[in-house]
Parts: structure tokens; C-alpha cells; sequence
């Protein structure tokens, strides 16, 4: 009981601590606690650092088509982003945001932002995106992961899911070795399975609709996410996905879907039609 009422009281703890945003273009509220955007960014601007001078990553010379390539879209997204987050009450979000892009020579087709504005872009993927708007929906798509904040979502998210373990632990702590593990196991997959996947999918499907804006005003047509998705769906190995109730992401299929349904409302952001 006394344990009980020990993690009890440190989620109360961690509850009174909770912050409540709103995300920008789409307007869902998330409230996280346990974690500030600050430390976050401040991790992340470390983590991109020692990633870039370790030996073993190799970074595309500044001087190279593609590196060029990487740098003026991310430039125009971010460009384009500052000016809306800024015009519509959403300044303080960004306003440390130091923005960098660099390429990373690797075979994995892969892209990324971190909290702070730092982004990589691996060779891997450049195949696919193939010019501008492919790379734009892309970097369109990681960027909005970073202006979402999702990473601090979902540390959030993952805090909550330790402290629901931690109290199961508390609460079958007097039952044998056998009966713990059985409950921990079913709580780890329940966690999982019904909250932690599902919510990680949802927000693959918002930074797609932020993305696909995000591109818009930065003057890309974001009618060409549909011709990327597809590529990429096409390059996907279909028999080494997961089930979708099992993956981060959702199917080829819906995500395409979705967008398609997304897609008048990214076009009143585009100004080049």
C-alpha cells in the first residue's frame, strides 16, 4: 500500500507539472509534462553536434548539388514557417530555433528534424524524392514533426506509460514472481498496442497535413506529396512491415488517402498556381 501511494503521489506530482499547447494548423491541444521544449532542444542541438563530427558519419560536402539541394528547400520551409508561426501567436515556440541542414551519405532512406530545427537528410532517400517538391514534402513532413512538437509529446507519452507500469509493479509487488511478470508483460503491450502506437501514428498523419501546408508556402505544390507517397510505397519491402496495429506509422494506402483529403485545404497556402 505504501508503494502505491509513493507512485501515487509522483504522478500526482508529475500531473501538476503538466503544460497544455496548442498545435499549430490543426489546433489540437496536447498537454505533456515531465519534460520542457527547452531541455529538449538543448539535448537535441548536443546530439546533432556529436553526430555530425563522429568519425563514422560522413557528411556531404556543402559543395555538392545535393547538399545545395537540401539546404535551399529547408531554407524556404523554414523561411515560410518562421513567417506563420510568428503571424499567428506562435513566435515564442520557435524563437530558439537555430536552423540547420545538413546530408548524410547511407544507403537508408531516411529524414529527419530534431526539436530546434536541426535536420538531416540521408542520400538514401534522394532517389525518391527525385527534384524540389519530393524533397519539400519530405523536409515539409520532418519539419512539422519538430513545430508539432511531438518528440516532447511523445516523451510525455512514454513518461506516463513508465509511471502506469511503475504503479502495476506496486500494486502485484505481494504476488509471486510468475503473476508480476504476467501482469508487467500484458501492461507493456496494452501500453503499447492501445496507446503509445496509436498516438505515434497520429501524429505521422498530422505532420503529413502540416507538411503538406508547410511545402505550400514555401511555394511548392503540395499536390506533388501524392506522386512521393507513392514512390514510396512502391520502394517499401510490403512483407517487412509490422501489422498496423503493431506500427509507428500508418499504411501506405491510408496515409495516401489521408492526404488526398488534406490536400484543398494545403492549396490555400499555395500561392503558385
Amino acid at each position: 500500500m505504501k508503494k502505491i501511494m509513493i507512485f501515487g503521489i509522483a504522478i500526482s506530482l508529475a500531473i501538476s507539472s503538466c503544460t497544455t499547447s496548442v498545435v499549430p494548423l490543426t489546433g489540437r491541444k496536447v498537454s505533456t509534462f515531465g519534460v520542457s521544449a527547452a531541455e529538449l532542444e538543448q539535448q537535441a542541438a548536443i546530439g546533432y553536434s556529436q553526430l555530425l563530427s563522429d568519425p563514422s558519419t560522413k557528411v556531404v560536402s556543402s559543395n555538392s548539388t545535393q547538399t545545395q539541394m537540401v539546404k535551399r528547400v529547408g531554407q524556404k520551409i523554414a523561411a515560410a514557417v518562421t513567417q506563420y508561426m510568428n503571424a499567428n501567436g506562435y513566435g515564442e515556440q520557435i524563437k530558439n530555433y537555430k536552423w540547420e541542414f545538413n546530408v548524410i551519405e547511407s544507403k537508408e532512406i531516411n529524414a529527419w528534424c530534431m526539436p530546434g530545427g536541426k535536420v538531416a537528410v540521408y542520400t538514401g532517400i534522394l532517389p525518391i524524392t527525385r527534384d524540389e517538391a519530393g524533397l519539400a514534402t519530405v523536409m515539409g513532413h520532418e519539419i512539422a514533426h519538430a513545430i508539432a512538437q511531438h518528440s516532447l509529446e511523445r516523451a510525455s507519452t512514454m513518461l506516463k506509460a513508465q509511471l502506469g507500469s511503475a504503479v502495476v509493479g506496486a500494486a502485484v509487488s505481494g504476488k509471486s514472481e510468475s503473476s508480476q511478470a504476467v501482469v508487467n508483460q500484458l501492461f507493456g503491450i496494452g501500453a503499447q498496442t492501445a496507446y503509445v502506437l496509436p498516438n505515434s501514428r497520429n501524429q505521422e498523419l498530422e505532420a503529413d497535413k502540416m507538411g503538406l501546408s508547410f511545402m505550400a508556402m514555401a511555394g511548392y505544390n503540395p499536390q506533388n506529396a501524392i506522386n512521393f507517397w507513392q514512390r514510396m510505397a512502391a520502394a517499401s519491402d510490403s512483407s517487412a512491415k509490422p501489422p498496423v496495429f503493431l506500427s509507428t506509422h500508418p499504411t501506405d494506402q491510408s496515409r495516401i488517402a489521408q492526404i488526398q483529403k488534406d490536400l484543398p485545404e494545403a492549396m490555400k497556402y499555395y500561392k503558385g498556381r
